[in-house]
Parts: structure tokens; C-alpha cells; sequence
């Protein structure tokens, strides 16, 4: 019976290398590994679950997990030389991850904060370095103001970064923007709380 019939992963916002039919193994089998984020952190929590019951919890950076064919798991360790050593191929051919930059701007204004200004300049150096990438600009607000006026508000914002890329020489049809207003805060707060991390713009390069 393939391994994946009765292997199955709970995943918390977790990235996962997962390898069907190991070479050099005689019994097919299913392998998880639990990659690290960009900084070497892990990436999230994975349990793994065998229709046997069995289960295992992944939490630290290339913890692995095997699978055999009667539903048993055995824990393991890899890293990341092993990793490259015997999956590179494998993860060459993940697409590129999108890249995402946040500005804040002052209360009330489309005017950015002067701390994070200079992000503009690395969204164009980012975009630069890939060859047919675009931009999603998303304008955010705090909850401050009635909903409608922050939906104004936060297009406008994302209209006013779509003009500062443009003035950086990226071309105007390679952004698109759109306005969430108060909807998705970095940060919960109750109504008419200003609250500084959620007037922002977030730029998705892809």
C-alpha cells in the first residue's frame, strides 16, 4: 500500500518537505521533514498522523518523521547539508516565494512614517533582481473612523506607495492595488483605538 494512504499531516502554518518512494529503500515509504524559515527559526508545529493512530510532533528546524507501510513512524533528525545534499533537486523546483515589505504611515494621512520610507527603494531593488515580477499594493487602517472612510483612506494610501514605486522607474502596470481599510489588522484592538502597526501598506512582490 503507498505510503500515502495512511499518512496525513496537521499542519500549523508550517513548510514541509515531503518524499514519496525514498531511493535506496526497499519498502515504500513517506518522509516529512520540517524546514526552517529564511532566519533558521522553526517554521511552525506539524503533527503527523498514521491512520494506525500513531502520531509525532514536529517543532525544531529538520525534524523528520518516516513513514512505513504498516503505519508506524519512527522520529528522526536531518539538517540542512543533508537536506541539499539529497533533496536539492527537489527544492529547485519550488517556485520562488513572494516577497513582502510593509510601510506605516501617520495617523489620518497617506504620508509614510520616516522609518519606513526607505522600504520603497527595496521593493524596486527586489523587483529588479526577477524577471517578470509584479506588485500588489494593500492599503490598511486602524480602527479609527467610521468603516467607509477608511476604505477611502486605505486605497488611497495604497494609491499614493503605487505612486512612489512609479517615481522609483517601475512601471504603473506592473502594480496593482487594492483597499482592506480595517478589516485585516496586524494588531486586534477594540473600535476608535489608534493603533500605529495597522496603518500600513503591505507590498506583495511575485
Amino acid at each position: 500500500m503507498p505510503a500515502s494512504k495512511f499518512l496525513r499531516s496537521a499542519l500549523g502554518a508550517a513548510l514541509l518537505l515531503g518524499l514519496l518512494a525514498l531511493q535506496g529503500c526497499q519498502t515504500p515509504r513517506e518522509r516529512v521533514i520540517l524546514l526552517p524559515k529564511a532566519d533558521g527559526s522553526p517554521s511552525g508545529v506539524v503533527t503527523v498522523q498514521s491512520t494506525s493512530g500513531a502520531s509525532l510532533r514536529l517543532d525544531q528546524s529538520y525534524a523528520q518523521v518516516d513513514a512505513g507501510t504498516a503505519g508506524e513512524l519512527k522520529a528522526g533528525q536531518s539538517n540542512a547539508e543533508t537536506v541539499q545534499k539529497e533533496y536539492g533537486a527537489l527544492l529547485a523546483m519550488q517556485p520562488t516565494k513572494p516577497h513582502s515589505f510593509i510601510v506605516n504611515f501617520r495617523t489620518n494621512s497617506n504620508e509614510l512614517t520616516a522609518e519606513t520610507a526607505p522600504v520603497v527603494a527595496l521593493v524596486r531593488d527586489a523587483l529588479m533582481s526577477l524577471n517578470g515580477g509584479e506588485l500588489v499594493v494593500i492599503g490598511h487602517t486602524d480602527r479609527v473612523g467610521s468603516v467607509e472612510a477608511n476604505d477611502k483612506l486605505s486605497l488611497v494610501r495604497a494609491e499614493t506607495v503605487r505612486e512612489l514605486l512609479v517615481r522609483q522607474g517601475i512601471p504603473r502596470e506592473k502594480i496593482t492595488v487594492a483597499g482592506r481599510g480595517e478589516r485585516e489588522p496586524l494588531v486586534a484592538t477594540a473600535d476608535e483605538v489608534a493603533e500605529a502597526r495597522n496603518r500600513r501598506v503591505e507590498i506583495k512582490l511575485r
